[in-house]
């Protein structure tokens, strides 16, 4: 199974990006199944639902959030009825929408995706680790679940590689989001789970991640906010990551980056 994981999708300049790079990337290395982090697809902060539909339409099988989940307002009463829409599942108890989703891919796979939140600088939450490894014990990978794919939305690189470890032999892909930049660790742990510690951002590389950078840089030299943070539109970068896995077990076998567009070294899957 060939499964492509893309990373924060950032303003209009990253869903004009995956609108237009996504089919075209999908039908040249016959990808299974695709997973797209669309929490700053909206604005820069949250997803509204025709943007969760223009994902949706550009190949996306599963959209996952993170730390933005909630801030467009309309998120909470669409995510109840969207089954292919997931938020952190380590989220409090009551929150809407689930953190989990079993979904068949193209060719029938059986691919279940976990959307999950850091803890390291962020604000409190419930333990990430022993809420994927429940959601991951009642799906196992190789006897209910084809491939298991975890995003995991943190800022420190050392979570996010630790979480690799963790479930190293249990998951085909453990990738983080959040930070916006895409690094160069991918690589297929010992016993077989693919990890990258962060995907990148679908969005403007000509900017302070994602953000116009006049008042980022501001905020850096003085301290004082002088104005919102603008979503760069400029020409975007498709980041994310491909795996394909072993058909018997489900596991990685293969692992590349995707960089398509835009200003970044470019880097697409030799599949």
């Amino acid at each position: 199974m060939r499964l492509l994981f893309l990373g924060d999708v950032v303003g209009r300049s990253g869903r004009d990006a995956v609108s237009e790079r996504l089919p075209g990337l999908i039908a040249r290395h016959g990808f299974d199944f695709v997973v797209v982090n669309g929490e700053n697809a909206s604005h820069g902060k949250g997803l509204i639902e025709p943007h969760y539909r223009l994902l949706r339409d550009a190949g996306a099988d599963i959209v996952t959030l993170g730390d933005h989940a909630f801030d467009q307002r309309e998120t909470l009463s669409f995510i109840e009825r969207e089954g292919t829409l997931i938020r952190p599942i380590n989220m409090v108890a009551g929150t809407p929408g689930r953190g989990a989703m079993m979904v068949e891919g193209r060719n029938g796979h059986r691919v279940l995706v976990i959307n999950a939140l850091g803890r390291v600088f962020m604000p409190p939450i419930d333990d990430p680790f022993r809420a994927v490894e429940a959601a991951i014990a009642a799906c196992p990978l190789g006897e209910v679940a084809d491939a298991i794919i975890v995003d995991f939305h943190t800022e420190a690189t050392s979570e996010i590689q630790a979480m690799g470890f963790f479930l190293d032999g249990k998951a085909t892909l453990v990738v983080g989001t959040h930070t916006h930049i895409p690094t160069s660790d991918h690589r297929i742990l010992r016993n077989g789970t693919a990890l990258m510690a962060d995907a990148g951002m679908c969005g403007d590389f000509d900017s302070i991640i994602g953000v116009e950078a006049d008042e980022p840089l501001n905020r850096f030299l003085t301290g004082i906010p002088n104005g919102r943070f603008t979503p760069a539109d400029g020409e975007a970068t498709l980041c994310g990551v491909a795996v394909e896995t072993d058909p018997r077990t489900g596991l990685a076998i293969k692992v590349m980056p995707v960089r398509i567009g835009g200003t970044l070294a470019q880097a697409e899957p030799n599949f």
